[in-house]
């Protein structure tokens, strides 16, 4: 063994003192909290013993003296001991006659050593006797490491999954330290001589395995096993993919030193600029991070997902957001989409009919969703099934449901669509998130399915417990319209007294001309009051529906084109002569009310184009504006809502009044909008046939179409 300097020889006392006291405090440990049924206590504690007395050898003698070698040889009987009753622990006592040969065969050749000191006592003066002795010892140590190995591996591999929770702990200590050994006394075979390093740091390691020693001879130690959480393995392979880099970068410099000469110091810069170039780019990238999240997921842990991570992180997201602007619905959508690392979502709702429209948006302005973005049928087999759909099967023709028939265009064309994952509510559909492919492509498997529709499950609960909410706040707003329009009531009532005074007393003083002033001076008053009070509530209220008869679409769209010359340019844009089933003032005053929304909406030089065509057995009138537009939050949950308005000061009641009583004469209102681009509302009405055998046969409007 080469000589250590004092530096050398310090960290050499240190390891192998700190060995001593862990294999010695390994020892009292098994004694004393040790399971006492297990059949390998006796080796275990000679074992543990002797390697301590080992390392106080070592560190007061030195580890070529004899007694240091008879001392070792000593541990290594003891670890060999401990492997044979480790097969009696798996209960393998009938088997044990074919492993005596080998453990036998084994302490023979550890016995050897002492007859190799006693040769060198003799004839060790001889420089080839003494060099051969040196050979023959590291043989015979690399035999024991390699034979005793051999049975641990035998041990474990053929062992029950139950004494598997055993031999684990003992089983890594012996591997250690025979590993350790093997490694050790093949570089000494090979180079001639110990290596000092691997000498000083043997005593820890011996340390170490003793500690390993007593986990596996306690109870509590049966159990434990090292289970490293998913972010310390994300970046232990970070770590492994910079320190890999940055060894490559090791190697190809020294490569190119070796070379010498101008070129190689060029090809080291070029190297080095290009090496760095390359881990600014990719080091710090979602792609590779992503990369490296699943390919550990895939061969590192049995489950894709850390479930308690998941669930912790999904609620985090509904619950308080990630910024302080983001919306419930866009948090909804990126709960689901990080669970799957999508980098974009949307969320769909079902309306009134069961169809699926556009609420939310998350990090997805990119891709066109029609104002249906899904129909009825389609919702049905979401709900029935609870299935989530894989769009890549889709595209393939893949189906499991019949659902190719049902999947709308938009969603097959846009490659990036890679999910839908249908939101169930007590067996009933209350939307659907539509997530994007993620930067690492993959296949979904039965993972994905089963924690997507639990995710989805419970973000449904949430959505109807909102929902339910803003329905409480509804009517607790109407309340309180009520409570106004009783103020209202109290002063029509005090209006029509003071008329009906008035009247009373006209009849016995109407004579008199200072009872004329005063009655005039009051009607004038009362008339001025009445106005503004009618005014204020025509602004907000549309009226009963009438007697619904025919009303031409194109005559009325042309009417509201006249209405607001001077005001605002509007333009017909297509006009077919249509005839729909109606009433005709409400449907005016409603028209009135979009028509006048849109041009608030809509600079001065931007018109508002009006048009009336026939759809199938529908007569439709669009308005059109290249306004400011609204976000599909504010189209869900505000636009139709009563009391929320957009404008200063509006009452919000306007909207929500025309679209009730649209669909009071058996239409509807639809809403396509898109923030900075503009609004289109299409009024959609039964034509006149339709609805007047509707009205005869006492069908709902919005059935007739299906039986006509």
């Amino acid at each position: 063994m080469p000589e250590l300097d004092g530096l050398g020889l310090f960290a050499s006392l240190v390891c192998y003192i700190a060995g001593g006291v862990l294999s010695a405090g390994a020892g009292f440990w098994i004694a004393r909290f040790g399971d006492r049924q297990r059949p390998d206590r006796a080796p275990l504690l000679l074992a543990c013993f002797v390697t301590a007395i080992w390392c106080a050898l070592v560190a007061g003698l030195g580890p070529q003296h004899p007694i240091t070698t008879l001392a070792e040889t000593g541990r290594n009987l003891s670890f060999i001991a401990v492997i044979f009753r480790l097969f009696s622990a798996d209960g393998r006592d009938e088997s044990l006659k074919p492993i005596r040969p080998v453990i036998i065969a084994l302490a023979l050749v550890q016995l050897f050593q002492p007859v190799l000191l006693l040769i060198q006592f003799r004839a060790g003066y001889v420089p080839e006797i003494a060099s051969l002795i040196f050979e023959v010892s590291s043989v015979l140590n690399m035999l024991v490491a390699i034979g005793a190995l051999v049975l641990l591996h035998n041990l474990y591999a053929g062992a029950a999954a139950a004494s598997r929770q055993v031999l684990r702990w003992s089983g890594i200590a012996l591997a250690v330290s025979f590993g350790y050994d093997l490694n050790l006394f093949t570089i000494a075979y090979l180079v001639g001589e110990q290596p000092g390093l691997l000498v000083t740091l043997r005593g820890a390691v011996a340390g170490i395995a003793a500690s390993m020693l007593a986990f596996g001879g306690s109870t509590a130690g049966r159990g434990l096993q090292f289970r490293p959480s998913r972010a310390v393995t994300f970046q232990t392979l970070s770590l492994l993919v910079i320190a890999s880099y940055l060894i490559i970068m090791v190697l190809v410099t020294r490569s190119l030193t070796l070379i010498g000469g101008d070129i190689a110091r060029a090809g080291q810069v070029v190297f080095l600029i290009l090496g760095i170039l390359v881990a600014a780019a990719w080091l710090p990238s979602k792609r590779v991070r992503a990369w490296l999240r699943v390919t550990a997921t895939k061969h590192l842990f049995q489950h894709r997902y850390d479930y308690r991570e998941e669930w912790l992180r999904f609620t985090q997201t509904v619950g308080r957001g990630s910024s302080a602007d983001a919306s419930f619905h866009e948090r909804a959508v990126k709960a689901i989409a990080d669970i799957t690392d999508s980098p974009a979502g949307l969320l769909l709702v079902s309306n009134e009919e069961a169809q699926l429209e556009l609420t939310a948006r998350w990090n997805w302005a990119t891709i066109e969703v029609p104002g249906i973005a899904g129909e009825c049928a389609l919702s049905a087999l979401l709900e029935k099934h609870n299935y989530i759909l894989d769009l890549d099967e889709v595209r393939s023709g893949i189906e499991h449901h019949g659902e190719l028939g049902f999947v709308p265009e938009w969603l097959r064309e846009a490659e990036d669509v890679w999910a839908m994952v249908p939101l169930i509510h007590f067996d009933r559909l209350v939307g659907a998130i539509v997530l994007a492919r993620p930067r690492i492509e993959r296949s979904l498997d039965w993972e994905d399915f089963d924690l997507l529709r639990v995710a989805g499950q419970q973000l449904a609960s949430y959505l109807a417990e909102q929902a339910g909410q803003q329905a409480l706040m509804d009517a607790s707003r109407f309340d309180e319209f009520n409570r106004r329009m009783a103020f209202v009531m109290h002063d029509i009532k005090n209006l029509a007294s003071q008329m009906s005074l008035l009247s009373a007393n006209a009849q016995k003083h109407a004579d008199n001309p200072e009872f004329r002033a005063d009655m005039l001076v009051t009607l004038r008053n009362s008339s001025d009051k009445l106005s503004a009070l009618l005014a204020r509530l025509g602004r907000y209220g549309a009226g009963p529906v009438q007697e619904l008869k025919e009303v031409r679409l194109n005559d009325l769209a042309q009417r509201l084109a006249k209405r607001f010359v001077g005001v605002h340019p509007v333009v017909l844009s297509q006009v077919e002569k249509v005839a729909v089933h109606a009433d005709h003032d409400g449907l005016e005053q409603a028209l009135i009310h979009l028509v006048q929304n849109a041009i608030d909406a809509s600079d001065h030089d931007n018109p508002v184009e009006i048009s009336a065509t026939l759809q199938g057995l529908n007569g439709q009138i669009d308005i059109l504006d290249a306004g400011h537009g609204m976000s599909p939050e504010f189209v869900r949950s505000g636009l139709f809502k009563p009391f929320i308005s957009s404008k200063q000061g509006g009452f919000g009641i306007g909207a929500f009044e025309a679209r009730e009583m649209i669909k009071a004469m058996g239409g509807r209102v639809m809403v396509e909008s898109r923030e900075h681009v503009g609004t289109r509302f299409s009024v959609i009405l039964p034509i006149a046939e339709v609805g007047k055998i509707a009205s005869n046969s006492n069908i709902p409007a919005h059935q007739s179409n299906e039986v006509a």
